[in-house]
């Protein structure tokens, strides 16, 4: 090779031994960019074979290919077929779709726009749990040296069946409730009350919340998924899914789907309850991440000795604390409360008075309130931001659902908006893992960074989506 053309993948290799730690794609197109915007790569400059580069960097030819193709995808380069990969000459650039930062999370230079899940705006609630520990503390309580029982748990259990006075859940008893350690821990414990025989089949929507595949998993039960529409699991699949299979419970998000953003309207949760009738199977209704007025009857007013709920106090005011609750249909809450005893003893007393004092508490239903209104705003964003592209959401959803356009895939736009400085969840985190994946993302309503820093973070969202990759391919 000549002097000459070892000139730039010299120039390219001290560029990249300057780039801040991360992937080596970001790295090399990192350095690239920089040699362009100094000049050391000037217009028309042909840059090295993949395979050469590749060897020269000591890294692989595809991950040179990745980095060429992301600055093609911003015009900084182009490709000629037949002659090899320059530096483009066009006077202006499409604004870059991926900056390489210091790759670092955490409380110290924190570089990320969390929009990977929803979080919560203090509008009251650390004072609130703060003024609850200590009621707590200044109680005399001799019952701090015994185990758990359920006559103490009663005024929490009825505190639960108190809160929830606005949800059409049929007729309640606190004897109904079970204390859970968050959600999570309620659908398990749904799961393993209903669950029977070697290999159950749990049966989920093909779009659902993971944690019902993850409990489902840890009690080596088989999942299904169903296949849905518009307005969310479509009745005669479900029918042909619970025969086939002999489906023992139904895991479903009626209110609000996790991650779609679609609310089951009444007459299809009616639909759904005559086939969960007809086929004999159980239905485990998921009601923590809609923060409005409940709409339609829930599955346990449907079907009084089918239908379980399960919520928790994580998405409206913290979810730090875990308190969570799993209500029993009609019949059943011996055996829930058994598998609550021979897990877990049950709640910690200290945690069973909290909720209670929390939840029978009127500055806590203004804040929740509160929390609810200071969402909306941030939906609102989200919606004048991304409303032009194929956009789920509700003003009471926590997350909007996001099917991208043509020419991005999942995978590939959560690293581009990681190169933007945004975290976002790719829909294979809701799919079934050998199942088929959209290409689309959630996009948590963060209400703890302020409101520009969100719609800045949505502005850098707009333009991968304005600029996407095979655009120009497409045209």
């Amino acid at each position: 090779m000549s002097v000459e053309k070892n000139i730039v993948p010299d120039t390219i290799f001290a560029l990249y031994a300057r780039q801040p730690e991360g992937p080596k794609y970001r790295m090399l197109s990192a350095a690239l960019r920089q040699g362009v915007a100094e000049a050391r790569l000037p217009p028309g400059t042909q840059l090295p074979p993949v395979r050469d580069l590749a060897w020269r960097l000591g890294m692989t030819p595809g991950t040179v290919a990745r980095a060429y193709t992301l600055l093609t995808d911003e015009d900084l380069l182009t490709a000629e077929v037949g002659r090899g990969t320059f530096v483009s000459g066009q006077a202006e650039q499409r604004p870059p779709l991926y900056i390489t930062r210091p790759w670092r999370e955490g409380p110290d230079g924190t570089e990320m726009v969390n929009l990977f899940t929803a979080r919560l705006p203090d509008l009251g609630q650390i004072d609130l749990i703060n003024d609850s520990f200590r009621r707590l503390a200044a109680r005399s309580d001799r019952a701090l040296l015994d185990y758990p029982t359920a006559a103490a748990f009663a005024p929490a259990r009825q505190a639960v069946v108190d809160w929830l006075t606005a949800v059409p859940l049929g007729v309640v008893h606190h004897e109904d409730v079970v204390l859970s350690h968050g959600a999570q821990s309620g659908i398990s414990l749904v799961m393993q009350a209903v669950l029977r025989g070697r290999r159950p089949v749990v049966m989920v929507e093909e779009l659902a919340y993971p944690g019902f595949r993850r409990a489902a998993e840890l009690l080596r039960a088989d999942i299904v998924s169903v296949p849905m529409d518009e307005h969310g699991i479509v009745p005669s699949a479900l029918e042909e899914i619970a025969r086939k299979h002999e489906g023992q419970i139904l895991c479903t998000s009626p209110e609000l789907n996790n991650p779609t953003a679609i609310v089951t309207p009444s007459e299809r949760r009616r639909d759904i309850a005559e086939v969960a009738r007809r086929c004999a199977f159980d239905i485990l209704e998921d009601d923590c991440t809609f923060l409005g007025e409940t709409r339609a009857e829930s599955y346990r007013a449907l079907l009084p000795e089918q239908g379980w709920f399960v919520s928790s106090i994580s998405k409206t005011l913290t979810p730090a604390l875990r308190i969570g609750f799993a209500i029993a249909p009609q019949g059943k809450r011996q055996t829930l409360r058994r598998v609550a005893e021979n897990g877990f003893f049950g709640l910690a007393r200290p945690l069973a008075h909290l909720a209670h004092d929390l939840l029978i508490r009127d500055e806590t239903r203004e804040i929740v309130r509160s929390v609810r209104r200071r969402n909306a705003v941030y939906v609102r964003a989200t919606v004048n931001a991304l409303g032009g592209y194929d956009l789920g959401w509700h003003q009471h959803s926590p997350f909007a659902w996001l099917r991208l356009p043509q020419g991005w895939r999942s995978a590939a736009f959560c690293l581009a908006a990681e190169g933007q400085g945004v975290q976002v969840r790719p829909a294979e985190d809701f799919a079934p893992r050998t199942g088929f994946a959209p290409h689309a993302i959630r996009i948590g309503m963060n209400a703890q960074i302020a409101l520009p820093d969100f719609e800045a973070a949505l502005a850098r969202l707009r333009c991968l989506l304005d600029n996407r990759p095979e655009q120009e391919m497409m045209a």
